[in-house]
């Protein structure tokens, strides 16, 4: 599917080496302000070109054609559109003849056959990620008047050191993004198939290059004892939240608790690289550490998934 979420929505288009990527944004709340700096931004931290990232060059402008009215949201769908200024489809010439291992190329091409795009992976590169980010751009805007004090914060668990070690050595690494949601009152997350930690786990698990997700201990909990990891509530509240520690990650039976939502994302190394392997060179352009380029993504998909839910328990009160 190439559609994301329930009220608020994402349906995305294009491939990496077309002539541009887009989407609509659907169930945007109307009177929302139009916050032009804060997409630009958003976009920057994800945009290729920069130090230890791809060599790509890509501006990644992003026109807004629709749902935008004097300088407020009008509530109608919006539209909008990424123009692919440098790509290079010639880069990929034989891959149909030689897929490259860990890559889609193979996958796409058993289910789709001769009529799969292949330049740089096409629909299966992380370059549509550029269109969640936008989505959670406006997913921000309208959060920052619903919900004025909360935050989500991404960060890479991934020495520079080890990343510039590996673009030296021709090869890749993977990482760990770890993100931290403030701010977000309790009672939100539908049971029982709409559960909180399951809405993020998509979110998290769709993005290129994901292999593993966590909320609050996580894994670590296999090995724990309950007595170890208990979560007691405080006396009386605290600014922190209800509990005096946070092993559940801010969320118990799939709904918030109002403690901080903590979660973490690995994501495998970039599977192309410029060292030789037995197979030969990978060629293309791509980053040492793709989690690198990750962060903004997983703030934006957290972004789109609070929403949603924030909508859901919106209109579930209503009723």
């Amino acid at each position: 599917m190439n559609t994301f979420g329930h009220l608020f929505r994402l349906t995305d288009f294009g491939e990496s080496h077309g002539p541009a990527i887009g989407g609509v944004i659907d169930g945007m709340p109307a009177g929302i302000v139009f916050d032009a700096g804060l997409l630009d931004e958003a976009m920057s931290r994800r945009r290729p070109g920069a130090q230890y990232t791809s060599p790509r060059r890509e501006d990644d402008k992003v026109e807004v054609l629709s749902g935008i009215y004097r300088g407020f949201t009008t509530g109608a769908p919006i539209g909008f559109i990424i123009r692919n200024t440098d790509a290079r489809p010639d880069d990929y010439a034989g891959l149909s003849r030689r897929p490259r291992p860990n890559h889609a190329d193979y996958t796409y091409g058993i289910k789709y056959g001769r009529f799969n795009d292949l330049r740089g992976g096409g629909r299966s590169s992380a370059r549509q990620t550029a269109c969640r980010v936008v989505a959670g751009a406006f997913a921000r805007m309208a959060l920052g008047k619903m919900l004025p004090a909360l935050d989500i914060r991404a960060s890479l668990m991934q020495s520079l050191e080890n990343i510039v070690a590996a673009r030296d050595d021709g090869d890749s690494v993977g990482g760990v993004v770890a993100c931290r949601i403030t701010g977000l009152p309790a009672g939100i997350g539908e049971p029982v198939y709409g559960k909180l930690h399951a809405r993020l786990a998509e979110a998290m698990m769709g993005i290129n290059a994901a292999h593993g997700f966590e909320y609050g201990d996580g894994f670590a909990l296999g090995n724990a004892r309950g007595s170890e990891v208990i979560d007691e509530f405080a006396a009386a509240a605290t600014d922190g939240g209800p509990t005096l520690s946070n092993h559940s990650g801010g969320i118990q039976g799939g709904v918030s608790n109002g403690m901080p939502v903590e979660f973490r994302v690995a994501f495998k190394p970039t599977p192309t690289f410029a060292r030789m392997t037995p197979a030969g060179a990978r060629t293309g352009r791509h980053d040492p550490c793709v989690a690198m380029r990750a962060v903004p993504v997983v703030e934006a998909m957290a972004a789109m998934v609070v929403l949603d839910c924030l909508m859901l328990a919106k209109a579930r009160a209503l009723e």
